[in-house]
């Protein structure tokens, strides 16, 4: 792969999309030139069929169809060169996912907030059907005339395509009926919206009106990490695409996470990874052609 030029990704941040919200549908889809884009909106991918690679931040999931593919705000990605699609693209944004009604809301939290736990989901079969059913109705009302209501009917379709691929990953009823799991969720939610300035655990307990003992043990039981891990895992996937997508020194990242110094975030860093920020970001192979 050819490596594209650190100055080129600093750019590569995606276009504004009316009223944070479309469905695009892929037919043969062929990349012929690559795109790395760091995520505004939030993505279903719906894969029927197709070969070729994905990139997601670091990590690389090929391409087989059946599959859901989701993508969180923030995120890095890119498809590879000749890689060949059919399916659907649905992207929509936290002021559009506001139309749904408020009983949804858990729906986007299960799904969104560990986005790389659910990153890749296969469907079986006859499932997938149901799934491209739902998804082609949603095209067909987009593309269709706008009338005073539409974005209220588009919220209800995707309101139904998210009821459904919760259920696929995990039973969201769990996750309505269990307070345990509502609370895991409002802690995720917090870390996704403060952890660039908020780094401590009993912070967070403080937020949700819970001791840090109970966090503890409602992380470790829900997710099997601890929260202190969730948190500074989070920082480390951020780091790393400031370091893989941006030319940004070192010392301006470590100020954006609110290290207190460059020599603070290099010690966290290394300690995560094994790596100093310099040699990682020397040593990345940067998704390309």
């Amino acid at each position: 792969m050819e490596a594209l030029r650190t100055s080129e990704l600093d750019s590569l941040i995606e276009k504004e999309i009316k009223d944070s919200f479309s469905i695009n549908r892929w037919e043969n889809y062929l990349v012929s030139q690559p795109e790395v884009l760091r995520a505004t909106y939030n993505r279903i991918l719906l894969i029927s069929d197709g070969y070729g690679t994905l990139f997601i931040d670091d990590k690389a999931f090929s391409i087989s169809g059946n599959e859901i593919f989701l993508l969180g705000k923030g995120q890095v990605f890119s498809f590879g060169k000749f890689s060949n699609l059919n399916g659907y693209e649905l992207s929509f944004g936290d002021c559009f996912w506001e139309k749904t009604p408020a009983s949804s809301n858990n729906c986007k939290a299960v799904l969104f907030n560990n986005i790389t736990g659910n990153q890749h989901l296969p469907v079986r079969t006859e499932l997938f059907q149901e799934f491209s059913f739902l998804f082609q109705t949603l095209f067909l009302e987009y593309s269709g005339r706008d009338y005073l209501n539409k974005p209220d009917a588009l919220a209800a379709y995707l309101k139904i395509i998210m009821i459904k691929t919760g259920n696929l990953n995990r039973s969201l009823s769990e996750a309505f009926n269990s307070f345990d799991n509502q609370l895991y969720n409002s802690f995720l939610d917090l870390v996704n919206q403060q952890f660039r300035q908020v780094h401590d655990v009993f912070d967070y307990a403080k937020q949700l009106s819970i001791s840090p003992r109970k966090l503890s043990e409602v992380c470790k039981q829900r997710g099997g990490k601890g929260p202190k891990d969730i948190i500074n895992n989070k920082l480390i996937a951020e780091a790393k695409r400031a370091l893989q997508f941006s030319s940004k020194p070192v010392k301006e990242i470590a100020f954006e996470l609110d290290f207190s110094t460059a020599e603070q975030f290099s010690h966290f860093f290394k300690k995560y990874t094994k790596l100093s920020p310099q040699l990682y970001r020397a040593g990345f192979v940067k998704i390309g052609m």
